[in-house]
């Protein structure tokens, strides 16, 4: 039989509702007698019995997951933050990827049910009355990158309209005339606010040029496919700006495959900056989105919540993190605007 609560009790002379004060990160204990219980159940090798405090608590020291995709530098980043900020909380995951539908999506949130003390979610399934209809009222929600945040909710996300702006803006600046726009998965948030910005921002810096709009999915296939399309025709746009990272490298590497120069023949632009974004050659300009910091201040925030009993429904507040331009050689320079007309910020690398 292994070592019990009673047995470190014994050992560090207290009762066992000290050393269970203890486990559970009550603040009347005083940080002596926490100290000298922490010693015992390190030399006793005592390991708490989780399905018990859970009883005691109705916590069970899991946080719930629900992300579109777990493919990919973005989302392998994304889990990286969360996944740290758990740890240094004791915390684990319980971690699903959506790919289907609507119907999908509420399967997995009421597969949640009674198994988390809280959820991480991104999914453009999930507004305010989606999640009231499909999880308890009760339980802590904190979303990422949802046009959902603000109101009932939580939620964590980026300017992504500001940040496609800004871009544009960018590839105006350096000369190019005409600009096409790869787009991300009809319905999600993210790609409809980067389309937006697309829109706004050529408007505003092009206004006689064409939109030129290609339909992606966040996928290197699909950027694979636009680059391929692209490479076969005699008039392309100057510069393509892809929704993300993934489609800009898989249309960069079409045309390279197809004999057209990067940038030379065609500018190219991402968003996101995964890692391998300054790895391929030329390194791809692109927005940098903080994605483990974000992963990792939702968690906070969700902890926060669960730590306060506190849950969605309650005018829950939006962080709002900065996302800004790195330039690099794939995006190119022609003959530039001059450059008080178009506001632009961001490294150079």
């Amino acid at each position: 039989m292994g070592v019990t609560i009673k047995d470190v009790a014994q050992a560090a002379n207290v009762s066992v509702a000290s050393v269970s004060r203890v486990l559970n990160g009550h603040s009347t204990v005083t940080d002596d007698t926490r100290a000298r219980i922490l010693a015992v159940m390190k030399a006793l090798r005592y390991v708490p019995h989780v399905g018990a405090r859970s009883l005691s608590t109705n916590l069970t020291d899991t946080v719930g997951v629900l992300l579109p995709d777990l493919y990919g530098e973005y989302f392998s980043e994304m889990i990286r933050g969360i996944d740290g900020a758990a740890r240094r909380r004791g915390l684990h995951l319980l971690v699903a990827s959506l790919h289907g539908g609507a119907d999908e999506a509420a399967t997995a949130l009421r597969t949640m049910r009674g198994r988390v003390d809280g959820l991480l979610v991104m999914s453009p399934h999930a507004d305010a009355a989606f999640l009231a209809d499909n999880l308890p009222g009760q339980l802590p929600v904190v979303l990422l990158n949802s046009g959902a945040g603000g109101g009932a909710y939580a939620s964590v996300s980026i300017d992504n309209f500001s940040a496609a702006y800004a871009m544009v803006g960018h590839l105006a600046a350096s000369g190019h005339r005409s600009i096409g726009f790869i787009t991300g998965p009809a319905g999600n948030f993210e790609a409809q606010e980067r389309l937006r910005g697309y829109r706004a921002a050529l408007a505003a810096f092009l206004p006689r040029a064409r939109e030129a709009v290609y339909e992606g999915d966040f996928t290197e296939e699909a950027g694979t496919r636009v680059g391929t399309a692209l490479a076969r025709r005699k008039r392309r746009p100057g510069a393509v700006f892809a929704a993300n990272d993934m489609m800009a490298i898989g249309a960069q590497l079409a045309l390279q495959a197809a004999g057209v120069d990067v940038p030379g023949d065609i500018a190219l632009a991402g968003f996101d900056d995964i890692p391998v974004a300054r790895y391929v050659t030329p390194a791809l300009t692109t927005v940098r989105v903080p994605i483990a910091e974000m992963g990792a201040l939702a968690l906070g925030r969700l902890a926060a919540q669960i730590a306060a009993g506190a849950h969605g429904g309650h005018g829950a507040a939006a962080d709002t993190l900065d996302a800004h331009l790195v330039v690099r050689a794939s995006s190119g320079q022609r003959a530039p605007v001059p450059s008080n007309r178009i506001p632009i910020t961001g490294d150079r690398q």
